[in-house]
């Protein structure tokens, strides 16, 4: 059973596989990497991955090369999560999960295929549409906001 390592921190400019590769060459041939590229500029997206044989294996590259120094950056070596199959819970597991804003909320929105056979594509342009699903704040942000909140009452209070 082979289990992935995610490396982040990489740096963001053109480089080769092989780079990386080479970093992890002590470890054998069974250790394999990727590395993800943007497709229109080729350069580093900022991580990659580390593929091994056995939980032995994971425990001695975390502990081994997580903060190794690889062209100038500190690497940060952990084990990737799964890649979720349903893409409307998260855009992609393996990057920061983007802040609401008013573009990126979920609507319901009628396919391009429809557009271009002449359909209308409106929506509400209210939070309280007919799916009735108000907009949470994120978890990691919720006592800052109330403290924001309970500060701007206070103020216009005054």
């Amino acid at each position: 059973m082979s289990i992935r390592l995610y490396i982040g921190n990489l740096p963001k400019e053109v480089m080769e596989r092989q780079e990386l590769q080479e970093v992890f060459k002590e470890e054998g041939e069974s250790v394999t990497t990727k590395l993800i590229t943007d497709r229109k500029t080729g350069k580093c997206r900022g991580f990659g991955f580390v593929t091994v044989k056995n939980d032995e294996q994971v425990d001695h590259i975390i502990e081994k090369y997580n903060g190794y120094q690889f062209r100038e950056t500190l690497l940060k070596i952990e084990k990737a999560l799964p890649r979720s199959k349903n893409k409307s819970e998260s855009e992609n597991t393996e990057t920061e999960p983007k802040p609401i804003t008013k573009n990126n909320t979920s609507k319901s929105k009628k396919s391009r295929r429809d557009k271009d056979k002449g359909g209308s594509s409106k929506t509400a342009s209210s939070p309280s549409s007919s799916n009735n699903e108000a907009v949470q704040p994120d978890p990691r942000w919720a006592d800052a906001l109330a403290e924001l909140k309970q500060r701007l009452t206070a103020t216009s209070n005054s």
